[in-house]
């Protein structure tokens, strides 16, 4: 009789392991809920470097920094949150218009912060982005 309750101990142990694995895994598949979180984007405004490097109708990424900066305009610029809402990953890289998360093959509107591809649903949050003596300066009250 000491064997059956040992076994049905391992059993119910062994059972809520994969429980919690089989949730941790699928809380990791989320779309990551909303809006950006800390430290995510610059919270200060932080110095992009000179303004000309984003051509006009294109974008650049600034992964160190973690925006996404197009210009739709010559003296036109949007900036937006380089960490993909899928899971949190940093975007890879940026083609025409378009920005590529290479996580999971989310693609992201360089323009706008739209979805183009999922597996993200939530488009890119805005980052304040201005020009100051040529050069980008973005987030914080840029």
């Amino acid at each position: 009789m000491t064997s059956q309750p040992a076994a049905s101990r391992r059993t119910l142990l062994r059972g809520a392991a994969l429980a919690g694995a089989a949730g941790a895994g699928l809380a990791a598949c989320g779309d990551g809920g909303g809006g950006a979180g800390g430290g995510e984007t610059p919270s200060a405004p932080v110095d992009l470097g000179a303004a000309d490097e984003v051509p006009v109708g294109g974008a650049r990424l600034y992964r160190e920094q973690r925006v996404l900066v197009s210009r739709p305009a010559g003296d036109e610029y949007k900036a937006f949150s380089a960490v993909c809402t899928h899971q949190r990953c940093v975007l890879s890289s940026v083609e025409g218009t378009g920005a590529d998360c290479a996580c999971h093959g989310s693609r992201f509107d360089a323009e706008t912060g739209k979805v183009l591809r999922g597996p993200a649903t939530k488009a890119l949050p805005a980052v304040p982005v201005s020009v100051k003596d040529g050069r980008l300066v973005a987030g914080g009250d840029a």
